[in-house]
């Protein structure tokens, strides 16, 4: 006992001494050694470190950093001074404005970064990159207003804020990521996206305490936010607006790809571009036990919700998609399907949901689809349908190029799908048997609109964020009166 208390005493105070030697590095673009960046990236970083740029200031990128904090110490890279934030500009002449590469304990905060140039190429704002590291601790990138970065619509990891993990030699994730507070706007493809050479499941090795928090992405060339190769994912309260805009590939607002027990939480997607998928949200393939919660979709051209998977006989050591929980989400003015189930998804769990379609549109309501196999056991409950439109429910007959589907009655192939107690109103064509459905389904009355913002005025960011999540609250209680007393402000 003596003995611990003697160690844990020497701990201490070593711990203290490191934090009185840290230095802090006050970065003024006025003064001649800090015109550029370039005198930063020669230093090691050590704990407690503070690099500190003049608010006001522009330097051109990248801005480039090396060595840990610990865990009483992190090392801290923030702004000071009064006036704009202070902006590290790629100006499209490498491929990161700014690089965290195999640090740990480091907090990113309150730059602006941008990264445009000519000609299309692989570009990025922030990029977080773990390389042959092992396991990262507490990385935050927090305030960050990155924008007008034109990378390449061809590949995922190019875009606004990535992070990535790869290596053939020692496995690496990340323990404690935090994204927060971010804007992310005009950017090419993704704006808050992962890549991992670790997802497959004979080498998975997936980050842990992952949170992506708090977020505005808006005119994104692909997807929104993407968490890869996580387990416990936590994404919310995030707002998705204009995503898809320019890949003219597959992509969607808001969704986890090869991740295990991730929560979808009090986000809101809307304005989702083309039916190719096009949807406000997203449950993907090689991942279990997605909870999707709260979240509010609304006019994304394909739709509300897609769950998904091929055959996992076809992947190569990637599992399908099971277990997925929708409950207590809105969709209103949805276009083309609500909910759209294509391929050998299992244990699909949907209650609880008020989906309200826009007058004058038709729309696949549920809708099931080929993806060499199709669905197992698949429930849905105590659901509101108003269709003010034309609803229908089917499977697929044909697709076309563009995504868009014919579809025809029942369910087709898919088995075990079951609907019990939901409340219909409307035009419903084809609806299933639901032997306890009520037919005296009402609209919620609710102030749709939510509060005004604008990213290219940043400094508006902080009172919008309080009054959209009050606002998002306000209506999932309204809705939901019976199950939302957990939900805060």
């Amino acid at each position: 006992m003596l003995a611990q208390k003697v160690l844990m005493k020497t701990l201490i105070l070593l711990s203290t001494i490191a934090v009185a030697q840290a230095a802090t590095y006050p970065v003024d673009c006025a003064k001649p050694e800090w015109k550029t960046l370039t005198k930063l990236s020669t230093l090691e970083l050590k704990p407690g470190d503070q690099v500190l740029l003049k608010s006001g200031c522009t330097w051109p990128g990248p801005l480039v950093t090396s060595g840990s904090g610990s865990s009483d110490a992190p090392i801290v890279i923030d702004r000071y001074g009064k006036g704009a934030m202070p902006r590290i500009d790629g100006s499209g002449s490498g491929t990161d404005a700014v690089l965290v590469k195999n640090q740990q304990w480091i907090e990113l905060r309150n730059l602006e970064v941008t990264n445009r140039g000519e000609g299309v190429a692989m570009r990025r704002g922030v990029h977080i990159w773990l390389d042959d590291f092992g396991v990262a601790q507490h990385i935050v990138a927090s305030g960050l207003y990155v924008h007008d970065v034109n990378g390449t619509n061809k590949h995922k990891d190019s875009g606004g804020i990535i992070f990535r993990t790869t290596g053939k030699k020692t496995p690496s994730r990340f323990d404690g990521l935090r994204i927060e507070r971010n804007i992310v706007w005009k950017v090419d493809r993704s704006a808050i996206a992962a890549q991992s050479a670790f997802y497959l499941r004979q080498v998975w090795f997936p980050s842990t305490g992952v949170v992506i928090r708090d977020n505005y992405v808006e005119d994104i060339g692909g997807d929104g936010i993407v968490p890869w190769a996580c387990d416990g994912a936590l994404v919310e309260h995030n707002i998705a607006k204009d995503c898809n805009r320019r890949a003219d590939e597959y992509n969607a607002g808001i969704w986890p790809w090869s991740c295990d027990n991730t929560v979808l939480r009090l986000n809101e997607a809307m304005w989702t571009r083309t039916q190719k998928d096009g949807q406000g949200f997203d449950s993907d393939y090689n991942s279990r036990n997605t909870t999707i919660e709260y979240n509010y979709s609304h006019d994304n051209e394909g739709g509300f919700l897609l769950i998904c998977t091929p055959d996992p006989a076809d992947m190569g050591g990637m599992i399908g998609n099971e277990g997925v929980e929708v409950r207590y989400n809105i969709s209103r003015n949805d276009k083309t399907r609500s909910i759209h189930i294509p391929g050998p998804v299992r244990g699909i769990r949907v209650h609880d949901n008020y989906i309200e379609t826009a007058a004058g549109e038709t729309v696949n309501v549920v809708q099931f689809s080929d993806w060499k196999g199709w669905a197992t056991d698949s429930e849905f409950v105590n659901n509101t349908f108003i269709s003010n439109g034309t609803g229908r429910y089917g499977h697929e007959l044909t697709r076309s190029a563009d995504g868009n589907f014919v579809i025809g009655p029942g369910f087709g192939p898919a088995k075990d799908v079951r609907f019990r107690g939901n409340r219909y109103a409307g035009k419903h064509v084809d609806r299933p048997e639901d032997a306890e459905a009520k037919t005296e389904a009402q609209p919620v009355k609710f102030k749709w609109a939510g509060p005004a913002f604008h990213p290219s005025k940043p400094e508006g960011f902080a009172a919008y964020l309080q009054k959209h999540r009050a606002w998002m609250v306000a209506m999932m209680k309204t809705a939901f009166p019976g199950a939302s007393p957990a939900l805060q402000p």
